[in-house]
């Protein structure tokens, strides 16, 4: 389908992007690598009046050493993720988890920030980022200020970002203990019907679920058996307590959960080797 017109504007600096946001309010939208976005313009599930281009603000494509954690700028690529030798050394799940983002023209296009912030709850990476307890930097007029990755998604595509903020960068803590990642789906390219992105360190852990519920979920009760002694078997029967599967044409919500307490137990038998 052909998407409804806009306008569009170029911003050359996050403080440009934020004031044209401002000056368009909720008719406008942010485009970056666009393999969001754009779909759902076509679709006319969302129908923008003025699209501000920020895809060149080099600025905000960065990954760097932030000493107890990893700071990514939010226009970094999900190619830059995969590839970078600093994640690899401190947070190899997220780099990991980015090399399963679609297929390569995605990943060389596509960005972290543009995946989060569009909070799509079948998505490899807000899902991932929720799990390593990631922190969000957002940007308005009154300045930045920081979210937590389990208090920003509040719903189906809705995140705690004001209409007149910009996601400018997610600071990742350092985490090389055991993780896995496991990603059930039809084809290498698809969404996941279900997958689970997974750390453990001893009795610390974190467990988040990927198209289990309207949100991506991060399953608590997981984490809060295996800290109080619970096998990892048991901890996985725990996988969908905190979660709300729906059905649709790729799975029933009950195969959806029996999926998620498997997927649960191979990433956390993995993530203990």
């Amino acid at each position: 389908m052909i998407p409804a017109a806009f306008d569009f504007k170029r911003a050359s600096s996050a403080d440009e992007a934020i004031s044209l946001i401002g000056q368009y309010g909720d008719e406008a939208k942010f485009l970056a690598g666009g393999h969001s976005l754009i779909p759902l313009m076509k679709l006319r599930l969302a129908q923008p009046t003025m699209l501000i281009d920020i895809g060149r603000i080099t600025d905000l494509s960065y990954i760097k050493d932030g000493g107890d954690h990893i700071a990514i700028g939010a226009l970094t690529r999900h190619m830059d993720v995969e590839k970078s030798d600093l994640l690899k050394k401190h947070v190899p799940l997220l780099a990991h988890a980015a090399g399963h983002v679609g297929d390569a023209q995605v990943r060389h296009r596509g960005t972290i920030g543009g995946s989060l912030a569009h909070a799509d709850s079948a998505s490899d990476l807000p899902a991932t980022t929720l799990a390593l307890g990631a922190t969000y930097i957002a940007q308005g007029p009154n300045g930045q200020r920081q979210i937590a990755a389990k208090d920003f998604y509040k719903g189906f595509l809705e995140s705690a970002l004001a209409p007149d903020e910009m996601l400018v960068e997610i600071r990742v803590p350092k985490n090389t203990g055991g993780w896995s990642f496991q990603k059930f789906n039809r084809r290498a390219q698809d969404w996941a019907i279900v997958g689970v992105a997974a750390w453990k360190n001893g009795k610390d852990s974190g467990v988040a679920l990927v198209n289990m519920g309207s949100t991506p979920i991060l399953a608590t009760s997981v984490s809060a058996a295996l800290a109080s002694g619970a096998s990892i078997t048991e901890a996985a029967e725990l996988a969908a307590a905190e979660a709300e599967p729906q059905s649709d044409l790729n799975a029933s919500s009950d195969y959806r959960t029996h999926l998620a307490k498997v997927l649960v137990r191979r990433a956390l038998e993995d993530s203990s080797k």
